[in-house]
């Protein structure tokens, strides 16, 4: 491992710098638990909660759990070896990091044009610019978009993190009060906490809430964003432990919340309208309050993806394209490279043709997209992470073992699962 850099010498020999900010210490971890909280999940939560009641609550915990395991095997391979998970995937021959370029592609089209979408039935929500809903949302998305683009490129990483740090604000105040301000049954909601239950009928919201809370391709940014905040050497492990502690307490919150606040209402239906939907019912047992404050929510949590997405995709084209090369690590941040700029550039504009296209049908393509990651992260993780002459010290214990065997096996089924669910109902149509 090169140890030539400051910040590596020094992190390997001891522990980070004493004094660290808030954002310094916190930072990457709260923006990839912000980027993974979605229009998709939040839906699902609600529309579980609505569904089955609060007996679900505990696979919001379990969920978020299993995802933040898999972001410490990421942060534990890149700080032991000084290389992303891109690297550590060439090392299993060209043929993995070639299908990965492939489905990076056809998920950032895929996952792009939803979040597009999501932000323009966000926007539509709060502010109609048409009588007809279909154009305000369309409208609402190009302007989402491109003053995602705008943002992201012109503002750097520093804007980056404060910027995505007043969307959690909101998600988590609005979200939270609105929760509260429903009304649940609080002992309801302590037994759905703290005893796993598989209620009647809600296979599949347990499966949707253990499988979609957190993100998916997204948490490979935890590796280029903790090396933007300049976290190399092993003696980061702890710092990123405990940040990924705090972003994930706050992934498994919003998941708990939005299942309660669920609860409380009848819902029915699919897509975004569902948010529209849920906003109206909560306005009619809290008040306007309820309505305004879910509303201002749900924008918060689909533009926090959106931005995510829009900083932290772009690394991954960009570093592949450098390992492709068999290029080192570049004195140049891969922020700061044509690449990372051209992706950023497609990302905002190469989707907007989906705006014209039945919401259902993206969604549905996101989700099948979506389920294919997991499994291959996990088990790549399991191989590099035990290898002790790959990762020295930092080798798996028994517990992270644990961890990514029951998500590895998790993913499998849930993929699977919304795989076939997807085709069926693509074939429906």
């Amino acid at each position: 491992m090169d140890t030539s850099s400051p910040s590596t010498a020094q992190s390997t020999a001891g522990a980070p710098p004493a004094g660290l900010g808030l954002m310094a210490r916190f930072g990457p971890g709260m923006l990839v638990a912000a980027t993974g909280v979605g229009a998709g999940d939040l839906l699902t939560a609600s529309l579980g909660g609505s569904a089955v009641g609060m007996s679900i609550l505990w696979a919001a915990v379990v969920g978020a759990v299993l995802k933040g395991f898999l972001n410490e095997g990421i942060a534990r391979w890149q700080l032991a070896t000084g290389t992303t998970v891109l690297e550590g995937w060439a090392r299993f021959g060209a043929w993995l990091r070639y299908a990965f370029f492939l489905y990076l592609l056809g998920w950032s089209f895929f996952t792009g044009g939803a979040l597009i979408s999501a932000c323009g039935a966000a926007g539509d929500a709060l502010w109609p610019l048409s009588e007809d809903p279909e154009t305000s949302r369309r409208i609402w998305g190009v302007l989402h978009s491109l003053l995602g683009l705008g943002l992201v490129w012109a503002g750097g990483f520093r804007f980056f993190e404060r910027l995505m740090a007043v969307c959690i604000g909101v998600m988590f105040v609005t979200v939270i009060v609105t929760a509260v301000a429903s009304g649940p049954d609080w002992s309801a909601a302590a037994r759905g906490l703290v005893i796993p239950k598989m209620p009647e009928g809600g296979t599949a919201w347990v499966l949707g809430l253990l499988g979609g809370v957190g993100g998916t391709v997204t948490v490979l940014s935890y590796g280029y964003w903790i090396r933007e905040r300049g976290r190399e050497g092993t003696g980061w492990l702890r710092t990123c432990q405990a940040d990924l502690a705090v972003g994930y307490s706050l992934t498994a919150l919003f998941g708990i919340a939005m299942v309660v606040i669920g609860s409380t209402v009848q819902l029915q239906g699919s897509g975004l309208r569902v948010a529209m939907l849920l906003a109206q019912r909560l306005g009619d047992v809290v008040g306007p309050l309820g309505y305004w404050l879910f509303l201002w929510g749900f924008w918060a949590a689909v533009f926090s993806s959106l931005l995510g997405v829009w900083e932290g995709i772009p690394y991954l084209f960009a570093d592949f394209l450098r390992v492709h090369r068999e290029e080192p690590v570049a004195k140049v941040p891969l922020r700061e490279t044509r690449e990372w700029r051209w992706y950023l550039v497609a990302l905002a504009v190469v989707p907007l043709p989906l705006l014209w296209l039945p919401l259902q049908r993206a969604q549905l393509a996101y989700a099948v997209m979506g389920s294919l990651f997991m499994p291959l992260l996990a088990a790549t993780l399991l191989w590099m992470n035990n290898r002790r002459d790959w990762v020295g010290g930092l080798r798996n214990g028994w517990l992270v073992n644990a961890a990514l065997v029951a998500t590895l096996l998790l993913f499998l089924g849930v993929g699977a699962s919304e795989a076939l669910d997807a085709v069926l109902k693509l074939m429906e149509r």
